[in-house]
């Protein structure tokens, strides 16, 4: 009652519902209804539910407490047994009308219900279930690059709706019958969750105009600075690559979406590096209207690299973890490298593109120490006296 004084909608979750005791829940279920809650969310909390079971549970509730018409019933599935879609999709089958779900399906232990595996199961099989969504089902692609690239948690390629293979037909007689009538073996298109053709679309020679419009056509409607600093983006890619993929004008802009406008960027960086040679570096760095420079030698070159630009900065980082993944396809591919770096307590984490591995982990470094300086950020442990 005092919620609904500040909001409509008032949601109550009873912890672990799927081992509650089943009448005590109701009777709870029944007195926040009558008390003004309009959603009611049952959870599986640790993952616990089978769907058959956890179906049967969910239409017992909608028979068993009173009220529950008034409130929308929902569901919050867990996967540590790997049900959660499945116990999700049961849900909406026995009356649920909210799912709580993530993209990519990440979360806490197993993680949670995918989004996008449940929105294309009701979307794809419309016949079976009867419902829908108002999901806009052409940004599921964009959306999950995007919170990879952000968390640093990577897709695994056979994952489904959203891996790199979920589109890929390896068997001869399946990629024959795809090649001859895609419906046969290709139950939703790419371009049905907003996936590229990875089509060559531009080269170095396109400008500005060109870039704006394909990207727009993608789902990035980038002007000002923003698309200035995508279009300088471009040209590198461009000057490097000889082709240009749509795969590619999305990783430049989930790169570019994740950096932090003000701070250090790159103007220079050279580097030796060899068997039998001490791995050193030169780097420079601009950072508005100031040009820094200095140098640095390491174990390796990107250890040289940091080194260099902690030798600008005054600052020592202290990677936590580091991982490198090929962003595009091809041996001239967008490496993307994710960081996590301590700086005197304070951890950052850092993004950072390239089809220069060295590159992309001297922007993923400076993409924490920019970070490190914006007041969001926070200091999870103090050091020293």
């Amino acid at each position: 009652r005092h919620a609904r004084a500040y909001c409509e909608d008032v949601e109550f979750s009873p912890e672990d519902a799927s081992r509650s005791d089943f009448d005590y829940m109701c009777d709870v279920l029944s007195a926040v209804i009558e008390a003004g809650a309009r959603t009611i969310n049952i959870p599986d909390t640790v993952g616990y539910a089978i769907p058959k079971e956890w179906g049967e549970r969910i239409a017992r509730i909608r028979s068993s407490v009173q009220g529950i018409d008034k409130a929308v019933l929902s569901v919050h599935c867990h996967n540590d047994l790997g049900q959660a879609v499945a116990n999700s999709l049961t849900a909406v089958m026995s009356g649920a009308r909210q799912v709580e779900c993530t993209i990519n399906g990440i979360g806490e232990r197993a993680g949670n219900a995918s989004l996008e595996e449940i929105v294309m199961a009701l979307r794809t099989r419309k016949d079976f279930f009867g419902v829908e969504t108002r999901v806009k089902t052409e940004e599921i692609f964009k959306a999950s690059r995007l919170l990879s690239h952000i968390t640093g948690i990577h897709v695994q390629p056979n994952k489904a709706i959203v891996g790199e293979n979920a589109f890929a037909h390896e068997a001869g007689i399946h990629q024959d019958g795809v090649l001859k009538e895609k419906l046969t073996y290709e139950i939703m298109r790419p371009e049905d969750i907003g996936r590229p053709s990875n089509k060559l679309v531009l080269g170095k020679h396109s400008g500005r105009h060109a870039l704006a419009a394909r990207l727009k056509d993608l789902g990035f409607a980038l002007a000002g600075p923003e698309l200035d600093r995508a279009y300088k983006a471009f040209k590198d890619l461009a000057d490097r690559k000889k082709e240009v993929y749509d795969e590619d004008l999305m990783a430049i802009v989930t790169d570019e979406a994740t950096q932090t406008a003000a701070g250090y960027e790159i103007a220079y960086l050279h580097v030796i590096s060899g068997t039998g040679v001490v791995p050193s570096a030169t780097i420079k760095l601009k950072k508005e209207d100031q040009v820094f420079q200095d140098s640095g030698v390491g174990d390796g070159p990107v250890d040289a690299v940091l080194a260099a630009i902690d030798a600008i900065t005054g600052l020592k980082g202290r990677l936590q973890d580091y991982s490198l993944r090929a962003a595009t396809s091809g041996k001239d591919a967008i490496g993307e490298v994710s960081m996590k770096v301590d700086f005197d307590g304070t951890v950052v984490s850092g993004k950072g593109s390239s089809t220069d591995v060295i590159e992309a982990s001297a922007r993923a470094y400076l993409s924490a120490l920019n970070r490190l300086a914006q007041p969001t950020v926070q200091r999870v442990k103090e050091v020293g006296p």
